[in-house]
């Protein structure tokens, strides 16, 4: 049920006030909502009369919210989000049904990708609207259906369904090797390369090879795809998942710098809202999805 009126102020207030929040001065907000300074004041002032509290802390040039006014806005803002992907998913659906699924970069684009259109021959109806996510959310919040989620089956409040767990392989260059290690301590010399994120990673695979404490330094990367790259062109020795560097190593362009692959610490899931029966789009793509990870 929609609350009484007076305990809704108005959505450009709302928005002047979220701005104000994360940018600290009316200036800055303006600039961001592309109205005048002036119109950010105008609104932030409804805002205040029409809740019947003061929000705002008037500090000299900058505007602080109050303590009560930061926790309003988180709220709000979740709100916010809920509406622009209700939004977005009117639009994607054209009259029919849409999902909205949030991934991450490198397993959408070498996994989920190239199986879409199978999905998409066996339910015609459904648009599918996929937004890249590398750091962590909240689901229900945010307004999307379901996600795809790197880590352990612990995603507050939702549910999950395993796809796939992870294996990585320590891989370089064909010629950054000038002879094959005859250990694997011998790595410890080299170069390394590593996701930011996960910065654990090869001290996992160092204690695979029976080296357990190592907790090597390396060069950092926000993505698998820039790191990969750094390997094929000789900047180090790379740990990557093996579902990303099939075609690297079938040409060549990828070589294993030692042993095989290892199991990683994570793994792949599709979570979605615990509690809230899916729509029939996000069934059909949750029993997809398993009918893919099963083969």
């Amino acid at each position: 049920m929609i609350p009484p009126r007076r305990h809704l102020p108005s959505l450009s207030g709302l928005l002047a006030l979220e701005a104000v929040d994360r940018l600290g001065t009316a200036t800055a907000a303006a600039a961001d909502l592309n109205l005048t300074p002036g119109a950010i004041s105008r609104a932030l002032q409804e805002v205040e009369a029409q809740l019947g509290v003061t929000l705002l802390i008037r500090d000299r040039q900058r505007l602080r919210l109050t303590s009560a006014a930061r926790d309003y806005v988180a709220e709000a803002r979740r709100a916010l989000a809920v509406l622009g992907q209700a939004g977005q998913r009117l639009r994607a659906g054209g009259g029919g049904e849409s999902l909205l699924l949030a991934i991450l970069p490198a397993f959408g684009m070498h996994w989920l990708a190239p199986r879409l259109r199978d999905f998409r021959v066996a339910h015609p109806g459904v648009t599918l609207t996929l937004t890249t996510r590398l750091r962590p959310f909240d689901l229900e919040g945010e307004g999307f259906d379901a996600a795809i989620h790197y880590g352990r089956a612990d995603w507050p409040g939702a549910e999950h369904l395993l796809l796939m767990a992870e294996e990585v392989q320590a891989v370089c260059a064909p010629g950054f090797l000038p002879a094959p290690l005859v250990a694997a301590d011998a790595l410890l010399a080299l170069p390394l390369l590593q996701i930011e994120s996960r910065t654990g990673d090869w001290g996992r695979w160092f204690a695979a090879q029976g080296m357990v404490g190592q907790r090597p330094g390396g060069m950092l990367f926000d993505q698998f795809a820039t790191m990969q790259q750094a390997a094929v062109h000789g900047l180090g020795v790379a740990l990557l998942p093996t579902f990303l560097i099939g075609d690297d190593l079938a040409v060549g362009r990828l070589v294993p710098a030692w042993g095989g692959p290892v199991r990683a610490a994570g793994s792949y899931w599709l979570v979605w809202p615990k509690g809230v029966p899916p729509r029939p789009a996000m069934a059909a793509f949750r029993d997809w999805i398993t009918g893919q990870a099963a083969g």
